[in-house]
């Protein structure tokens, strides 16, 4: 019905813990905790004080480390990393943490987000004599932090990271040494907790609960983190901008159990289908989530609008995510396994149907069908975010135009091509009053997507390019 997946950019999740003797283990829980993250690899990276060891591998979080020897990566220092391959071909090679080693000692990285101008920085980089041997993007920091001298620290960490551009959160471990690094707007999310006396760190602060671990704060734009046996140290690389959190963390990428820069993502997610009731009423019997990001906003619709929420579709849990499949054809069987319409709630009713997002229409379309095949007399679709009209060049698969059905047709037009009976957004002033709880300097996100406002540019141009590399 509409664009074939040309997604290149990627959704990944980090875990970081420092001063625990199973620091492999409990990397392996926290992984799993953020598994809807990125589900084509998963690694981990281990210190033991002298040397670093890792085990990664092709696939889910279980079947990565089903076969991992824990006691071979003995250490209480640990990195790890859930990927979706974007940056960089489906390959072992690219599976992070991605680790390197030296005559000056080792290094590895693991990172989540995307380098807008890493591909003319690749392209320096080989002028001068490196050879890469990944295609991620994530490879280019490594080389960047080594031209900066031969030992890797704060100094040459602080040097190559004010030579990138883009969202970025860096987890990067030595021997010895762990450092923390978020770019300077915050666009990525990362969370600082405890666990009795080791530090841990997340992608999502769901990880955190995993593990029986506090959440202490979240990392701060533009912050560079140093943990070594004499504690831990912060510094800043950058000067901390307004913060751009990324909005579609609250509507869509993070697990509703998780707080996103100390703002509940369930508690939001419900307030966006409160304001989104208030904003797109329908006549209509019953109100139905799709499973699961939406539920939350289903349930503020229901409420907000006075009609019963009811669970009249079912998702086994046994099948992936659709948006973050890497194919348009694999996106649209996984809808066709993954979801069922419970015939009985909703034969003879007209539906609300709340989602999260429409970011290509292929779910919505096929929902929507589904629905009317067992019996809805009417499906009145309603979005809980606004239209995504525009590439998202910070870390999440939808990178050009021409796959964003919002940026080529009209609502209507929209609302026709899935079948649907009507069709509404939540407005852009809508999402903030949800998400946001005030408007200070750590507060604030971004938007880009819906409005076209890229807070990151590539210097002296007014729109940049992406180059897939």
């Amino acid at each position: 019905m509409f664009a074939e997946d040309k997604g290149i950019n990627e959704e990944c999740g980090v875990f970081g813990i420092w001063g625990h003797e199973k620091a492999a283990e409990l990397t392996y829980y926290g992984l799993h905790s953020m598994q809807h993250r990125g589900q084509e690899g998963a690694g981990v990276v281990v210190s033991d004080g002298k040397q670093l060891k890792d085990h990664k591998g092709l696939g889910l979080v279980n079947d990565v480390f089903k076969d991992a020897n824990f006691q071979a990566l003995k250490g209480n220092v640990a990195i790890g990393h859930v990927r979706y391959s974007t940056q960089g071909a489906k390959t072992l090679e690219n599976v992070q943490p991605l680790l390197f080693r030296s005559q000056t000692g080792s290094m590895a990285l693991a990172h989540n987000g995307n380098l807008m101008n890493a591909y003319k920085l690749r392209g320096k980089l080989e002028q001068e004599g490196s050879i890469l041997q990944t295609t991620s993007d994530t490879e280019v920091l490594a080389h960047l932090i080594k031209r900066g001298g031969n030992s890797v620290t704060e100094t040459t960490i602080a040097q190559a990271l004010n030579q990138i551009v883009g969202a970025y959160a860096y987890l990067i471990l030595t021997e010895d040494r762990m450092y923390i690094a978020l770019d300077p707007r915050g666009i990525r999310p990362l969370s600082i907790g405890r666990l009795g006396r080791a530090y841990v760190f997340a992608s999502e602060t769901c990880a955190f609960g995993q593990i029986g671990a506090v959440f202490e704060r979240e990392v701060l734009p533009g912050e560079l983190i140093t943990i070594s046996e004499a504690g831990l140290t912060s510094t800043r690389f950058a000067i901390r901008e307004q913060r751009k959190m990324c909005a579609m963390e609250y509507v869509y990428l993070s697990r509703p159990d998780s707080d996103v820069n100390l703002v509940n993502v369930h508690a939001s997610r419900k307030r966006m289908g409160k304001e989104l009731a208030k904003e797109a009423p329908a006549n209509a019997d019953i109100v139905v989530g799709v499973p699961d990001s939406s539920t939350s906003a289903a349930i503020g619709y229901a409420e907000e609008s006075d009609l019963p929420y009811e669970m009249g579709i079912i998702k086994n849990r046994y099948v992936g995510r659709t948006f973050i499949q890497p194919s348009q054809e694999l996106r649209e069987q996984g809808v066709k396994m993954k979801l069922s319409p419970v015939k009985s709630i909703i034969e003879g009713k007209r539906v609300v149907m709340i989602d999260d997002s429409i970011v290509r229409g292929t779910t919505s379309k096929r929902i929507v069908q589904m629905l009317k095949a067992a019996g809805a007399k009417e499906v009145h679709v309603r979005i809980a975010s606004p239209a995504i009209q525009h590439p998202c060049y910070y870390g999440i698969d939808m990178s050009t135009r021409e796959e964003l059905i919002a940026a080529n047709y009209s609502i209507q037009e929209i609302s026709d091509m899935i079948g649907a009976d009507s069709l509404a957004y939540l407005s852009e002033a809508g999402m903030e009053k949800a998400i946001l709880k005030d408007k200070t300097i750590h507060q604030g996100i971004c938007t880009a997507c819906m409005n076209g406002n890229y807070p990151v540019q590539l210097e002296g141009k007014k729109k940049f390019a992406f180059i897939p590399h």
